[in-house]
């Protein structure tokens, strides 16, 4: 029949051309953390817990690693999902390397390091060879990334976007059911115009911002975070109708941390910088139900 309103009718995906999303096999909860742009410090969030890192450095990659060891640190079976497949970060900033191993059922084995799982592009290359790969061969690792690997059994997974708007996270956001959504940024209006512009790409793919996640009905949460300054940040939260998660101190052993391979929540349990990651996670967990 036709609509009651002006809207248009929706349409199942399939018939509008869009593929089925999935759930990750053995994984409960699945939180995306993204910046839309480069070295705002997405990954050191999405490492240790969801946050935002200074623009006053330039190597903050390590932020999603500290967040997934915060869920650890709670007692969670907790992994990250490293989705760059030209600028893979995670094996650095987990300190580890070798090939993954294989399971009977031909599927990846995640490396582990300090009570995290782990996979990522940068595991399957030479750390020094270059991925030169034009866009067919890079959604084919794409879906090996998201429905190849044996997580064997995880309350939280966190994944770990590249910067863009482009074919990887479109892939991700329309074919994988997402629970959460974490964008990163600095205050500063060059970073903050480019988050907004994720939070924009988010919704035309049907990734619904608001404040509560209703998994029965796919709605996302998107949070933004950041440790530089907090003005422009908390702004666009309250503009989009975003929960602003909190702060992350600048100081300079985060990065001396992530450069060894020991991210923070690691290296210095009871720093501030730990206990606010912490919070973060505390926070996400409650909102997740986990």
């Amino acid at each position: 029949g036709l609509p009651l309103s002006n809207a248009p009718p929706q349409l199942p995906r399939r018939q509008r051309g869009l593929p089925e999303k999935r759930s990750i096999r053995d994984v409960q909860k699945v939180i995306a953390v993204s910046s839309a742009k480069g070295g705002v410090g997405k990954s050191t969030i999405a490492g240790m817990t969801c946050t935002q890192t200074s623009k006053t450095h330039t190597n903050l990659m390590y932020d999603p690693v500290n967040l997934a060891l915060a869920f650890a640190r709670r007692g969670l079976r907790s992994g990250i999902l490293d989705t760059d497949i030209f600028g893979p970060s995670i094996p650095t900033l987990l300190n580890l390397s070798g090939e993954p191993r294989l399971s009977q059922n031909n599927q990846l084995l995640p490396l582990s390091n300090y009570g995290i799982k782990s996979m990522s592009m940068g595991y399957l290359v030479d750390e020094k060879a270059p991925v030169v790969w034009r866009g067919l061969m890079v959604m084919k690792a794409i879906q090996q990334l998201l429905h190849e690997v044996d997580w064997g059994g995880l309350d939280i997974l966190v994944m770990d976007l590249p910067p863009g708007t482009g074919d990887t996270q479109l892939t991700i956001t329309q074919q994988v059911k997402l629970d959460g959504a974490v964008i990163v940024s600095t205050p500063q209006d060059i970073a903050l115009k480019d988050a907004v512009k994720g939070i924009s790409m988010f919704n035309k793919v049907d990734v619904r911002v608001g404040h509560t996640i209703v998994p029965p009905q796919g709605d996302i949460k998107f949070t933004v975070t950041h440790i530089f300054g907090s003005e422009g940040v908390v702004r666009e939260c309250a503009n989009h109708g975003i929960d602003f998660l909190g702060d992350i101190p600048l100081h300079a052993s985060i990065c001396n941390d992530a450069d060894r391979g020991k991210p923070t929540v690691v290296a210095e349990p009871e720093s501030e910088r730990a206990r606010t990651f912490m919070s973060i996670a505390e926070g996400l967990s409650k909102t997740l139900g986990i």
